[in-house]
């Protein structure tokens, strides 16, 4: 089988382009069975406004204490990872929603205590994964990780763009796609670059041109390129940007 495509799905993204499930349908269907990682942190935001939980960012990571824990994988391995699922079987395709902790997928090691149950991720074990795509079934897997433990697994909430650039390493994947609610990555003119080297990369986010939202991914980007996957940022809001990839977006590669 040859090695799979992964698409991580940003939350600023999802319903914003019908597309994008047909084009995941699309391919699975052809034989090039993807695997799909997604967000959904604005999505959490929400259920906890209504809940009256407060919500706190350090280093642009959400605080996960107590309180916060439950709705967050509630809302991302149940509610968004669910919407995703019935998205793509209803456009074709047959997809499977897991989180990062079924099957043991994503090993953690906490982060940082002042940031709670947030997860550093430490190994990804991709059998599941691979078990499912040679099914012809497209994973879904949403960003909640487990710690080991003597007790059970301690569930904790990962960035998803690190998942990403975790899952597309661990698999051997031939690229790792961002679709995003940017056209690519811009230099300090603003121009949308066609490619990137790593190292070209590292200088926009030293210098400050990448700021922001964009440096996690970058950085999940770089992670990936250094394990030696190519790496693409395209714009999730433009009908089928998935099929048209390569026309599309900034590609940043592996070297440099």
């Amino acid at each position: 089988m040859s090695a799979p495509l992964v698409i991580k799905i940003g939350g600023s993204t999802l319903g914003a382009a019908d597309t994008t499930f047909a084009d995941v349908a699309a391919m699975a269907l052809s034989g090039d069975v993807p695997i799909v990682v997604h967000g959904g942190g604005a999505e959490a935001s929400r259920w906890l406004d209504l809940m009256g939980i407060e919500t706190r960012f350090e280093r642009g990571l959400r605080v996960t204490d107590e309180q916060v824990l439950p709705v967050v994988v509630a809302v991302l391995a149940g509610l968004v990872n669910k919407r995703i699922v019935a998205a793509i079987n209803a456009a074709g395709g047959l997809a499977a929603g897991l989180s990062g902790a079924d099957g043991r997928i994503l090993e953690c090691r906490l982060a940082s205590p002042d940031l709670g149950f947030v997860g550093e991720p430490v190994a990804v074990h991709p059998a599941v994964l691979t078990a499912l795509t040679s099914a012809g079934v497209v994973p879904v897997i949403s960003s909640i990780g487990y710690v080991p433990g003597a007790g059970p697994d301690q569930l904790v909430n990962v960035n998803a763009d690190t998942l990403a650039g975790e899952v597309a390493a661990a698999t051997g994947a031939r690229e790792l796609v961002f679709l995003t609610d940017v056209e690519g990555v811009r230099d300090a003119s603003g121009t949308t670059l066609p490619a990137l080297t790593a190292q070209d990369a590292r200088a926009l986010v030293a210098s400050g041109v990448i700021a922001g939202g964009m440096v996690p991914k970058i950085e999940a980007c770089l992670h990936a390129a250094t394990l030696g996957v190519p790496v693409r940022i395209v714009d999730g809001r433009a009908a089928h940007s998935l099929l048209s990839r390569h026309e599309r977006g900034t590609a940043i590669m592996p070297g440099g």
